[in-house]
């Protein structure tokens, strides 16, 4: 397993039916329920979490004292056991205790790209030194020449559970939407390269404000509010303001790009695709988003013919059997 703080214990991926842990863990969930037999009090559900996976986690005695003693979104030092339960792994607690700052690393707890991110950002840069027109190359260095932008990029998620659900996960959707974007401009060359690349390297930027990524990944109040749709065309707008002469024409389908490129009404975009850009960023955004989803699932479950039913997707996956289309080393019968 990949490194870790020297005191964090066992990954929740690590954990075997008759382990006895003592290790550091998120607490995603937390519920107090009574007993069937309500005369014996409440014990303690818990979700503990690392950036591993997700592990059920009781607590049968003194759940509601110790209740008191910690909150969603702690990190906890636990002492307890795991057991097999119904097909699935749950560790009952026997010790729980707030962690102080000095024993974990945060970067154990949340997981994250396994990209590496400088060379990454090196990908984003370059695309920017492709565009030509030089008001959309000056508003794209806006904000990827800002340090703090940059480095905020670098860690943002490009979703709280939907797809790039981790740290670097934007980063990651972005460069490989500019990827994508280069596929279709090589088979649609009557799309504006410059308006499309600065589509992608901006469609998504409000999100590095609509999301917070200390202890969990979650919404922030103006994420919640407003949404990194109405954010990004925010800042793109503050950010033309400030160009010298920058071109109306170019205004107006750079910001189209941004309201447009979820693509439904239903899916949260304020406008349809109108343009050839905007479209295209649309179609490959959504490309990027539902394989990065689908390969999640099918990773969950290894060895499984078929996903758990996804609620998001409304749907179950068919990973079947792949070791059956491997070709035969002696071929087809002659």
């Amino acid at each position: 397993m990949t490194s870790r703080h020297p005191q964090k214990g066992p990954f929740v991926a690590e954990l075997r039916a008759g382990d006895r842990v003592v290790g550091f863990y998120l607490v995603h969930f937390k519920q107090l329920e009574p007993f069937r037999d309500r005369s014996k009090g409440s014990f303690l559900t818990l979700i503990l979490r690392d950036r591993t996976g997700d592990i059920l986690a009781r607590v049968w005695e003194g759940a509601p004292e110790l209740a008191e003693t910690f909150d969603e979104g702690d990190l906890v030092k636990v002492a307890g056991d795991v057991e097999a339960y119904l097909g699935r792994t749950q560790l009952i607690v026997h010790k729980l205790r707030r962690a102080q700052p000095d024993e974990f690393d945060l970067a154990d707890f949340l997981p994250s790209t396994t990209r590496d991110v400088d060379a990454v950002l090196a990908q984003v840069q370059a695309a920017i030194g492709r565009i030509e027109n030089p008001h959309l190359a000056a508003l794209a260095r806006r904000f990827h020449d800002d340090p703090d932008f940059r480095a905020r990029l670098a860690r943002a998620p490009a979703s709280r559970r939907m797809h790039h659900a981790y740290l670097g996960g934007l980063l990651e959707h972005l460069v490989d939407v500019l990827t994508l974007c280069d596929a279709v401009l090589a088979i649609y060359p009557e799309i504006n390269r410059d308006l499309l690349l600065t589509g992608a390297l901006l469609h998504d930027i409000g999100k590095v404000r609509e999301y917070t990524w200390e202890r969990a990944i979650d919404y922030t109040d103006e994420g919640r509010l407003l949404g990194h749709i109405v954010i990004s065309a925010q800042l793109v707008a503050e950010a033309i303001a400030r160009l010298p002469a920058f071109p109306e024409e170019l205004r107006l389908r750079v910001e189209h790009m941004l309201v447009s490129h979820h693509g439904r009404y239903e899916w949260g975009s304020p406008r349809r695709p109108q343009t050839l850009e905007a479209l295209a960023l649309h179609h490959v955004e959504t490309l990027s988003a539902q394989l990065n989803r689908f390969s999640a699932l099918l990773h969950r479950t290894p060895g499984q013919p078929w996903t758990p039913y996804d609620r998001l997707l409304g749907r179950q996956l068919y990973a079947g059997h792949p070791d059956e289309l491997e070709a035969d080393d002696a071929g087809p019968p002659e």
